[in-house]
């Protein structure tokens, strides 16, 4: 067998190819939902994933008022930010979030697990949140996913 004839694939920006797909985000959990997302937004379920090629796919999640969390997350649970000055720090539970912005949740939770560079803000993009079941990406022709099949 010659081993010189293995190349190893690096997919580049040319090469990948990229999907629609939608995810119904109805009575899932936050957590769960968002790291299957991010999964499939980075790549990493294709046979070609490169770490530093946005080689995913666009998804479009659907329900993102119908999410869960598990517990008494909806209160407990803070959310932190800071505007750079003396005492500039802001708190907000994913209640409080969800009421002002219903997309705003499932947006930070999957933004969380995706890199923190140029790569994952590109990536990022990809990805289309929306209340209800109506979207204007019918041309692209997603597929429908069930997120409990992916491993």
């Amino acid at each position: 067998m010659d081993t010189l004839s293995y190349k190893t694939v690096s997919a580049n920006k040319a090469t990948v190819t990229k999907d629609w797909v939608i995810v119904d985000a109805e009575d899932q959990i936050l957590g769960r939902l968002a790291s299957a997302v991010a999964m499939i937004l980075r790549g990493k379920h294709k046979a070609n994933f490169t770490p530093h090629v946005d080689c995913g796919d666009h998804v479009i999640v659907l329900n993102a008022e119908k999410i869960r969390l598990t517990g008494k997350k909806w209160s407990d649970k803070q959310y932190f930010s800071h505007s750079g000055y003396p005492g500039g720090q802001k708190r907000t539970s994913p209640e409080d979030l969800k009421a002002k912005d219903p997309k705003a949740v499932v947006e930070r939770a999957i933004k969380g697990m995706l890199p923190k560079n140029r790569l994952g803000r590109a990536i990022f993009r990809n990805l289309h949140v929306y209340i209800g079941t109506d979207h204007p990406h019918e041309a692209q022709k997603p597929k429908e996913i069930n997120l409990n099949r992916i491993r």
